[in-house]
């Protein structure tokens, strides 16, 4: 196998995402970005002029490219050129593109109930009721670790989960309890849920397939791990929690990411009177 020879512009951009300690995906992201870039120019990207960039952008869109890969071409070379060449005016020029909103994919509690009792084992049963019971992320969820479960307070651990940040979030007694059982069946050290190398944890892969088939056998729509998420924090505001205390335990670091699900919890939406109710007929002449 051929090992591609790694150039001096790329060895220092990688430097440059190490020392701010870039995530492993964000590094090779960044990277295929710039190599793309320069594939479409023809010679070195350091080389590149204003014009280039704005060419590539209307490539990039003639193409089909969706907001989210144009946004993500912006970030990777605005990096590139920022940082790297120490060139920021180039990167200012790129253009951001407007993402469409659209509103989560929601489940009802016969539904989640449905989907969890069609997992196909139950390790899997297990790990997509944390994604549920405590609206963890996937990639939060394989990386648990048994000392992450505190039963003794009633908490998960969330250890460094997306943005860097540890966080607590709920250990309901139905969950420990099926916790336990997956502990006894499999006696896991370290990793809650190990992959095939008991060294390593299960792959994200697996775990969406796990989904899936579960979603196939029992529910008529597209569900992923995130759509247990979404119905978690939807149906806890329902249930009138404080949006603050969901931003919370999702993790999130703008409230305007948890508002979403005050668009999408029908029961809240339901109870509020419309002023057409409130309208008082006028008295007969």
């Amino acid at each position: 196998m051929t090992v591609e020879p790694v150039s001096p512009l790329r060895r220092r951009m990688i430097e440059d995402m190490t020392i701010r300690q870039f995530g492993a995906k964000t590094q090779t992201d960044y990277v295929r970005v710039v190599r793309d870039f320069s594939a479409f120019l023809g010679r070195s990207p350091d080389l590149a002029e204003p014009e280039d960039l704005r060419r590539y952008q209307l490539h990039l869109a003639s193409a089909g490219a969706s907001p989210a890969k144009m946004n993500a071409a912006v970030s990777g070379l605005r990096f590139f050129f920022k940082i790297t060449l120490a060139r920021a005016e180039l990167g200012a020029r790129l253009a951001t593109v407007r993402t469409p909103e659209r509103l989560p994919v929601v489940l009802s509690p016969e539904e989640v109930a449905s989907l969890l009792h069609c997992a196909p084992s139950l390790k899997y049963q297990a790990a997509l009721s944390i994604a549920y019971g405590g609206g963890l992320r996937v990639s939060e969820i394989v990386h648990l670790k048994v000392a992450d479960i505190d039963s003794a307070r009633m908490l998960i651990r969330v250890e460094q989960g997306k943005g860097r940040k540890d966080r607590y979030v709920m250990l309901s007694p139905d969950l420990l309890d099926l916790l336990r059982a997956w502990w006894r069946a499999a006696r896991p050290r370290g990793w809650l849920f190990p992959g095939r190398d008991p060294a390593q944890p299960i792959s994200t892969r697996q775990l969406n397939r796990a989904c899936h088939a579960a979603a196939a056998a029992a529910l008529d729509k597209r569900v992923s791990l995130h759509t247990l998420r979404h119905s978690f924090a939807t149906h806890l505001l329902e249930h009138r929690t404080d949006i603050r205390v969901i931003q919370v335990l999702l993790g999130h670091k703008k409230l305007d990411t948890t508002a979403i699900y005050t668009r999408v919890a029908l029961k809240t939406l339901g109870k509020v009177q419309s002023p057409l109710s409130l309208l008082r007929s006028p008295a007969p002449a």
